[in-house]
C-alpha cells in the first residue's frame, strides 16, 4: 500500500510519531468496528477500479491503464484477517491505515517543489505605458 516513498526511515521518532497521531484521527473517525470497511468493500473497490469505463477513462487521462495493485492489497489484507475478533480486527485495519497516511504525510509531495516566497516578487505585475501597449490592445 505505499503509493508515496519514505523520507523519514520507519524506526525514527518522526515516524513513530505520526503513526501514533493517525491512529488517533483514525480511532475517532471509526470508533466501533462496524465502521471500519468490510472485505466486500474492498473487493466492490477491486472490482470498479478494473471496470471497463475506469480502466478507459484513465487510458484517456493519463494515457495508461489504472493501477489497482493497491486495491488488490487492500482486499489480501481483509481476508488475511477476517478470521480475528472484530476489535482486533479494526486495531489491525486501523494501524495499517495509521502507516499509509504517516507515509503519505512524510513522502515526497508535489508541494515540495514550490519555494514559499517571504516578500512579494518586486515590480510584479510591472506597469506599462500606455504610449508602449500594442496598438490592438487600445482599440
Amino acid at each position: 500500500m505505499s503509493d508515496a516513498p519514505d523520507s523519514a526511515p520507519e524506526n525514527s521518532p518522526l515516524w513513530a510519531l505520526t503513526v501514533q497521531q493517525e491512529e488517533r484521527r483514525l480511532r475517532a473517525l471509526h470508533p466501533t468496528p462496524d465502521d471500519v470497511p468490510t472485505c466486500m468493500n474492498h473487493f466492490d473497490d477491486f472490482i470498479s477500479c478494473n471496470a471497463v469505463g475506469r480502466q478507459l477513462r484513465s487510458l484517456y487521462r493519463f494515457g495508461e491503464m489504472a493501477h489497482c495493485t493497491h486495491k488488490f492489497a487492500e482486499l489480501k489484507f481483509c481476508l488475511s484477517v477476517k478470521g480475528l475478533h472484530p476489535e482486533q480486527r479494526r486495531d489491525a485495519w486501523i494501524r495499517r491505515r495509521a502507516e499509509w497516511w504517516a507515509r503519505r504525510r512524510l513522502g515526497a509531495s508535489s508541494e515540495d517543489v514550490w519555494d514559499f516566497r517571504t516578500e512579494p516578487v518586486k515590480d510584479f505585475p510591472r506597469v506599462v505605458p500606455a504610449d508602449q501597449l500594442p496598438n490592438a490592445v487600445l482599440t
